[in-house]
């Protein structure tokens, strides 16, 4: 397809439903692999012979990269065809995809795990980008919508297509089913999906910064994680450099003509707070996710398909409520919502203390997951929605874009810290007894969290920046958001003239 054909596709046609068809499986590979992995990790545990921290990469491989590398993708996506590094990113996932099923140990598990995050950095900003700038304006609400309720559908599979796939074939097959996915994308896309570019992006990459967050990130994360096997000399060493390192960002940042972190946007008092939110809840989630399915496994004796299924409530009552959520959000104002979500997330966490050897599906996890899926209904879609009310609309991309990043790497450091706080490390992830205090340890740290981020809410979100006449756009309340990262905003420029010479993509999406 010509780029110029971009901009002036209806919705209707059968090009249309193709490049709906190419998006929606292109982020579903990211989405799916987000899902899936996590309910397969005891059965890699158990077949590498890999410690619990070694499992801890195996999910912080893939955040880091995604995490440093997500806005720049987005970058590069605007300059030089989104197309064109949808389908590299595409093909990267892929192959990397293919590097983790045939890993012979963990080692090259995890690195293969990273490459799946470059991978995922180009190929997910260009899916809601794609659309943003393929159909006419008319039909662009409606194609996200489309996209977003597909792509909710590919979220509550997950979890039920991992750990049947962990059951039946094994684990490698989560990540050899990328392969034939990325084939058709790359069908697909490469015939019916017009090329599009921002013609006025110029100036350069902020690569600098995007290595020095990701490096910093990578130094506090190590040290966290190995720190579950004590205070060595290199847990100080990686600790103090990674914080060196987020130093040299935030400098980098400063003096940088087009930054990937735009500092000027914490001058916002709102948006700042939202973001505190936005860390402590993402962490709370992240930590649940990682060690809800291990207790589930090893003391309450669930198969992987039961433990995948057991997180199905969230992502239906996401899927089914966000749009009601996010309207209500806007009619009362987001301070109650992001208030009381998190509180009743946290309500659900200390009901999974429940969760023991003995544990029913029906009594015990299934009331807990319902509880917390409310709260994350409740919460997300206002949370994203005010992130994007904070500032001017015109920076609405790169804001909800920052966000995102806060969310990846709250969930990031929370896979690397919480085992630490709660007394689990080495190969102890198989012993019962030490699973089952550590997970009632790390709930209560993940309540406590969630209990942080609603006082947070309580003390700064004033007055209704939601309402009608603010300029936030109607596609908002329509997101299916997920539990992964909060989502992307599909309908705003990420960069106007000559201000921000490099940003993200319009409609950068939420990640795996």
């Amino acid at each position: 397809m010509r780029t110029d054909d971009a901009g002036t596709l209806a919705l209707g046609t059968a090009q249309g439903r193709w490049v709906i068809l190419a998006t929606v499986l292109g982020s579903s590979m990211a989405m799916l692999d987000g899902t899936v992995v996590n309910v397969a990790l005891p059965r890699i545990g158990a077949d590498l012979g890999a410690s619990l921290a070694a499992l801890q990469w195996t999910l912080n491989a893939y955040l880091l990269t995604l995490a440093g590398l997500i806005l720049l993708g987005g970058a590069l996506g605007d300059r030089y065809g989104r197309r064109r590094v949808f389908l590299i990113g595409v093909c990267w996932f892929a192959a990397a995809s293919a590097l983790c099923a045939a890993a012979p140990n963990v080692g090259v598990l995890i690195a293969a795990r990273a490459l799946q995050g470059i991978g995922g950095a180009l190929l997910t900003p260009g899916s809601l980008a794609m659309l943003q700038a393929t159909f006419r304006p008319d039909d662009r609400s409606a194609a996200v919508g489309l996209w977003s309720g597909l792509g909710g559908v590919a979220a509550a599979v997950g979890p039920f297509l991992g750990g049947w796939l962990v059951d039946g074939p094994g684990w490698r097959w989560i990540f050899l089913l990328n392969v034939p996915l990325a084939a058709v994308v790359l069908a697909v896309a490469g015939r019916h999906v017009p090329e599009s570019r921002d013609e006025s992006a110029t100036g350069s990459f902020d690569v600098r910064g995007a290595v020095l967050a990701a490096l910093a990130l990578g130094g506090v994360t190590y040290a966290l994680t190995a720190a579950g096997e004590g205070l060595s000399p290199g847990v100080w060493v990686s600790g103090a450099a990674g914080l060196l390192l987020g130093a040299a960002f935030i400098a980098t940042e400063r003096r940088h003509p087009a930054p990937m972190l735009p500092l000027e946007l914490f001058a916002s008092r709102l948006f700042t707070a939202v973001n505190l939110v936005t860390l402590c809840v993402y962490a709370a989630f992240s930590g649940v996710f990682f060690l809800l399915v291990v207790q589930l496994q090893t003391v309450s004796g669930f198969t992987p398909l039961t433990s995948g299924l057991a997180l199905l409530p969230i992502t239906v009552l996401m899927l089914a409520l966000s749009a009601r959520a996010g309207r209500l959000g806007k009619r009362i104002g987001p301070r109650l919502p992001l208030t009381v979500g998190p509180l009743l997330c946290a309500c659900g966490v200390l009901l999974m203390l429940r969760i023991g050897a003995d544990a029913s599906y029906w009594t015990d996890v299934l009331p807990a997951t319902t509880v917390m899926g409310c709260g994350m209904v409740l919460l997300v879609a206002p949370l994203t929605a005010t992130v994007l009310a904070a500032v001017e609309v015109r920076r609405a991309g790169i804001a909800s874009g920052v966000n995102n990043a806060a969310a990846r790497a709250a969930g990031l450091l929370a896979v690397a810290a919480l085992p630490a706080l709660a007394g689990l490390s080495g190969d102890a992830y198989r012993v019962p007894a030490a699973v089952d205090s550590a997970f009632r340890t790390a709930m209560l740290i993940c309540a406590g969290l969630l209990a942080g981020g609603s006082l947070i809410a309580l003390a700064t979100v004033r007055g209704n920046v939601l309402a009608p006449d603010h300029p936030v756009s109607e596609p908002d309340a329509k997101w299916a958001c997920t539990a992964g990262a909060p989502p992307l905003d599909p309908g705003h420029p990420a960069h106007e003239g000559p201000e921000t010479p490099q940003g993200p993509a319009t409609g950068t999406v939420t990640g795996p």
